[in-house]
């Protein structure tokens, strides 16, 4: 006998356990509830999450959704029918064709295929190819599929350990001889494990594509499917031997879009279509079925060529996001902590204020090495413009041009797993690996519409979808 026919109500507590049993209703019940303002929601009572509170009633409702209804709002409720729900994405055996690519999907946490545990609310993930193919059955179409999970963890709990793990596995497969690698990622930090990749992994023979997904799989604005669907075909057979991350290009599921590791941001909490590059253009449209490279300078696929694992990372590197007003005693603060590297998000063209100079030249004299970037994410810091900018400058502060403030505090952790001398850091933060510095922005590498202007509404009415 199920959890849930030994508990009628299971998960629910108090007020809401209380509620429910007075209303003669049951989790997995088919019912029809009615609010006092003569709203009415129908659907199946799910579950209540043990962790959450005990005011409200859950119910999935027939567009997908789930709603809760506050326990002293509900007027009146009738059970329509009861099915007990066994929540679990059916595996099946993934096929294997002679004659379609590899792919090998190493999977670090992440919801991109999932199913609910209704005891906590959280998302458990599906992982093995069995389990994919139950949930997205067209990647047997596209490729021979092996999944290896190295581990499961929210992505802002990926660091050092993960990142050194995640690199030699990339290794191991390219060794091994597949045509692409696909990574499950949380989509938080996703920005950060494209970056360090790109200096971990170098001269790839094939395609690396970071893929997770915004929304989880059980809900109906999922995003997690199509854009496992554009990973593997561009892991499979796109031309981009990079580390790239493919998500949703616009809001909608027309296309997704391949971003360059070293140039891409989280841009919206929520947004499926999250992802931006930032001072450049994507590498690339996909789709379901086909590609369209929209920037031409990339590495192509090619499988004579041997890829150089460097998997090293200097924990002791931090951001100092700066804002006006700053003591600088934060600056004094982290050399008294060890730290070896700070990246500097200045303002501008990459300025601080003046009280903040003495405490940059202590920690300069103390041989930490000390970046700067710019807050404003496009754009150059150019220092030498104003005098400000000149004397960081003399101070020793290392200008690192149009390279993200997050890209570079990994090329710094990279840099400094290699090296403390002063000379060398400074030339290897200034020598692009993959275009984590670049000579220009194009002209349409900075593109952001302010709505509610009549240009950019035309724009909207005209294209959105």
């Amino acid at each position: 006998m199920s959890t849930e026919m030994q508990d009628p109500l299971k998960g629910y507590k108090g007020r809401a356990r209380a509620r429910l049993s007075a209303l003669g209703l049951r989790v997995w019940s088919e019912a029809r509830l009615t609010n006092d303002a003569g709203s009415v929601f129908e659907g199946v009572i799910l579950p209540r999450s043990e962790t959450l509170d005990d005011e409200h009633i859950v119910v999935k409702m027939k567009n997908g959704y789930n709603v809760g209804v506050h326990v002293d709002r509900v007027a009146a409720a009738v059970e329509l029918g009861f099915k007990e729900a066994i929540y679990k994405i059916p595996e099946k055996e993934f096929p294997v064709q002679p004659d379609l690519p590899r792919v090998t999907l190493l999977g670090t946490g992440g919801t991109i295929a999932s199913r609910l545990d209704y005891r906590t609310g959280a998302v458990i993930p599906a992982f093995t190819p069995g389990e994919l193919y139950g949930a997205v059955p067209e990647l047997a179409d596209i490729c021979n599929l092996t999944t290896k999970k190295l581990f499961g963890v929210f992505s802002e709990n990926m660091a050092r350990e993960q990142y050194i793990t995640l690199a030699h596995a990339i290794g191991a497969e390219i060794a091994g001889g597949v045509d692409g690698i696909v990574i499950g990622h949380g989509t938080d930090t996703m920005g950060h494990t494209a970056a360090i990749l790109s200096f971990m992994v170098q001269d790839s023979p094939v395609p690396i594509v970071i893929v997770g997904s915004q929304r989880s799989s059980d809900r109906p604005s999922s995003d997690a499917a199509l854009n496992l669907i554009h990973a593997v075909r561009a892991a499979a057979y796109g031309d981009i031997a990079e580390v790239q991350i493919s998500m949703f290009g616009p809001t909608s599921d027309r296309y997704g879009l391949l971003h360059r590791g070293t140039r891409t941001r989280k841009m919206h909490s929520s947004y499926r279509n999250t992802f931006r590059t930032i001072g450049d253009v994507p590498l690339a449209v996909v789709s379901r079925d086909s590609f369209t490279h929209i920037n031409s300078e990339y590495i192509q696929r090619d499988r004579s060529r041997q890829v150089k694992i460097d998997a090293v990372y200097d924990e002791r590197s931090t951001i100092l996001y700066y804002y006006p007003g700053m003591h600088p005693d934060l600056v004094d603060a982290l050399v008294e902590k060890g730290y070896r590297g700070i990246v500097i998000a200045g303002t501008g063209l990459g300025h601080v204020n003046k009280p903040l100079y003495p405490a940059i030249k202590r920690a300069v004299d103390a041989g930490v090495h000390v970046m700067m970037t710019v807050q404003t994410l496009w754009g150059y810091a150019q220092m030498y413009v104003y005098d400000t900018g000149r004397d960081l400058l003399d101070i020793g502060i290392v200008p690192l041009d149009n390279m993200l403030p997050e890209t570079a505090l990994m090329k710094l952790s990279w840099v400094l797993g290699h090296t403390s001398d002063r000379e060398e850091v400074t030339r290897l933060m200034r020598k692009p690996v993959n275009h984590e510095i670049t000579e220009r922005e194009p002209h349409n590498g900075y593109l952001i519409m302010q709505g509610g202007l009549l240009e950019t509404e035309e724009y909207i009415q005209s294209h959105w979808k």
